[in-house]
């Protein structure tokens, strides 16, 4: 019972964590900025790892690797603790599954923006978080839009993103199962 209750506690807080950290990185790969308060959230839940990173990780080809490799840190210490409760341990086995919670933490991530963006669509396009969360969305949906028409005024990108998204997230935990 107590391995279930550090788990979901740990698990729960890494993601929340891992989670801003991605976002972060994100918006600096995409290259928006995020409304005021929403940035002082981001900025202020992130900058205690993010900032001593970046004096060894810095900024390359203009891509905040600090933010990646917080993110990526988060997943190796919380993968330590659960492992730790649950049995023997292996610095392949801990490395192997922190890789593949981070990539599992980047396709949800993916996906939760995409969902949110359609639902903005949906509900309320013109509110406030719409246009950040758009242009969050535009590098996964416009090679699509290319690609898959407008079926009546329909957009079916964001359907066909979260296929592949889930197609991609099944073949990564594969390949990364392997490893362990």
């Amino acid at each position: 019972m107590l391995p279930q209750i550090v788990s979901l506690i740990v698990g729960t807080a890494a993601s929340v964590v891992a989670g801003v950290l991605l976002l972060r990185f994100w918006m600096q790969v995409v290259r928006v900025r995020p409304p005021a308060s929403l940035s002082q959230f981001i900025f202020q839940m992130t900058d205690w790892l993010v900032r001593p990173l970046r004096r060894v990780f810095p900024g390359v080809g203009g891509y905040d690797w600090a933010s990646l490799i917080g993110a990526f840190l988060i997943a190796v210490v919380a993968t330590a603790i659960e492992l730790i409760f649950a049995g023997p341990l292996s610095g392949q086995t801990i490395l192997a599954w922190s890789l593949l919670r981070l990539t599992e933490w980047i396709f949800y991530g993916l996906t939760g923006l995409i969902l949110i963006g359609a639902l903005f669509s949906w509900v309320n396009p013109h509110a406030p978080l719409a246009p950040f969360v758009d242009a969050l969305n535009e590098p996964l949906l416009a090679p699509l839009r290319r690609v898959v028409p407008l079926i009546g005024n329909l957009d079916l990108s964001p359907l066909v993103a979260l296929v592949l998204l889930r197609i991609g997230m099944h073949v990564t935990t594969y390949l990364i199962s392997m490893l362990a």
